[in-house]
């Protein structure tokens, strides 16, 4: 291989990083393309050089936007060849320098003198586990009771199996997963499983220093140590400590979405702890790319990078699921409560009117816990008067629950929903122009309208621009079939809808 042809593929191969490195690549990836060296350029071709196969596969999975980049920087079309390499052996150095006979002898007629003994620097020693939890203010020990939200306790189902399974797979120090992003309405059980992956890790491998945080809690940290920095925890402090962290949890990121400087405090931390093997895992009630949407402050570098390992979603349950949940539920009380001594959870509740409270429950876990504990303290109260829980009893209870009827919703509302959802324009929802990226929006807003009030299709019609009868039952329609076999689409639909029920 030439020295000119080595020189040009290394400057070449130096513009193509700096290039790259605008494009916002991951940091885990722009340290791997920088480990690799520049062997040679011609013939259309770069050849740059790894000896680890994994940064090779890798490497090469990224080729797209590299080449789009050697393209840019040759101005000429060019082909990435990824070679895998053996280590350098270090090569011998060649001298011309000559030592006469004269001085050879006076080399070795020179006296000696003996080395000086150096005792050798003592080897830093690293803090104990137990030393980094106490000298780390971040930690803090698992509450009494936080026992309870392990994964043991967690009811899998088909619409939350790949969030528990890649949940389990952290715990168990999988690198792989980084960051592992869930996402799914209010009451899914996100944070059942983040804070199983904090017990898990406190449990069975306290090595690890694990820190849980919502994101109003790791706000109110920022802005407290930027406000005093002679407060007990400033910013070079925190930054400090949590780059110590081995896994970092963040729930209810979307709470972060208007907080400009925690947001970049937060993607320092983010970058640092995934460039040095350290794990994340964040929780939201929406998708990374709907985190950027209406006036967030995340940008398309932040939610790309919050999508740049495993994102998972948890789906609103279905029959089946609600089902296992209320027999779960009703198990575990009766345990618990006789574990715990507690009285007024020792009603029987029988298998046909469990499956009535499955048909009767809403989507939020937590309220189908509640109503749970509820119909047990009812079935309490029937069995000491000397009856039973009856049908009515669950009909009355779940009607507390999920109540019905009770709020006049309009096509304002809704139109304003479906816009900040999907990042429309109101003129663009009940316009003509019939794009991907306004046609959903518009059917959705369409079926909701249907859903949720009591207009006619013609009303409907008329406030979407005009539309026809036979335009609205189209949409409604379209929704319908979308709804059936896409279970990603139905989730954001009931987040949407709840949105616009629950007044938030």
């Amino acid at each position: 291989m030439d020295q000119d042809s080595r020189s040009d593929a290394s400057i070449l191969w130096d513009d193509v990083l700096t290039l790259l490195s605008l494009r916002g690549l991951p940091p885990a990836a722009m340290a791997m393309l920088q480990s690799c060296q520049a062997l040679s350029l011609g013939e259309g071709e770069l050849h740059i050089g790894t000896n680890l196969g994994f940064a090779q596969r890798k490497i090469l999975d990224q080729r797209a936007v590299i080449e789009e980049c050697l393209e840019e920087a040759a101005f000429e079309p060019l082909t990435l060849v990824v070679e895998l390499v053996k280590d350098q052996v270090p090569r011998q150095v060649e001298t011309r320098s000559v030592v006469s006979q004269g001085e050879l002898d006076a080399m070795a007629s020179t006296t000696v003198a003996p080395r000086a003994t150096v005792a050798p620097e003592p080897e830093p020693v690293e803090p104990t586990p137990a030393a980094r939890r106490e000298n780390n203010p971040l930690y803090e020990e698992v509450p009494e009771g936080g026992s309870k939200l392990t994964f043991d306790r967690f009811v899998s189902g088909e619409e939350n199996m790949l969030a528990f399974e890649a949940a389990k797979q952290v715990a168990n120090g999988n690198k792989s997963y980084n960051p592992l992003f869930i996402h799914g309405k209010s009451g899914l059980g996100k944070t059942h499983l983040l804070r199983a992956i904090q017990n898990y890790i406190a449990q069975n491998d306290p090595s690890r220093l694990c820190v849980y945080r919502t994101a109003g809690d790791f706000i109110d940290e920022y802005v407290s140590a930027v406000r005093d920095e002679r407060s007990a925890l400033p910013r070079s402090a925190l930054t400090r400590h949590y780059q110590d962290v081995d896994v970092l949890i963040i729930d209810d990121i979307q709470n972060m979405s208007t907080a400009v400087g925690s947001i970049r405090f937060f993607f320092e931390t983010f970058n640092y702890l995934t460039a040095h093997g350290k794990q994340v895992v964040l929780a939201a009630d929406r998708s990374p790319s709907q985190l950027g949407m209406g006036d967030s402050q995340f940008d398309e570098r932040d939610t790309s990078r919050m999508d740049s390992g495993v994102t998972v979603s948890i789906q609103v349950p279905d029959y089946e699921l609600k089902l296992n949940l209320v027999n779960a539920f009703y198990e575990r009380m009766k345990a618990d409560a006789l574990d715990e001594h507690v009285v007024g959870l020792d009603g029987t509740i029988p298998n046909d009117l469990r499956k009535l409270m499955a048909e009767k429950a809403g989507t939020n876990i937590r309220i189908i816990e509640g109503f749970v504990q509820s119909c047990l303290m009812q079935a309490h109260q029937r069995e000491q008067a000397g009856g039973q829980l009856t049908r009515e009893d669950v009909v009355r209870v779940a009607a507390q629950k999920w109540p019905t009827g009770q709020k006049v919703i309009t096509i304002e509302q809704i139109q304003r929903a479906v816009e900040n959802h999907y990042d429309v324009s109101h003129a663009g929802l009940v316009g003509s122009k019939r794009n991907k990226e306004l046609m959903e929006p518009r059917h959705v807003a369409i079926w909701l309208t249907r859903e949720l009030t009591d207009n006619t299709l013609a009303d409907i019609g008329k406030r979407f621009g005009g539309r026809s009868h036979a335009t609205v039952k189209h949409s409604i329609a379209w929704v319908d079939e979308l709804r059936k076999t896409n279970r990603v689409f139905l989730d954001q639909l009931e987040i949407l809808r709840d949105s616009i029920t629950d007044g938030s």
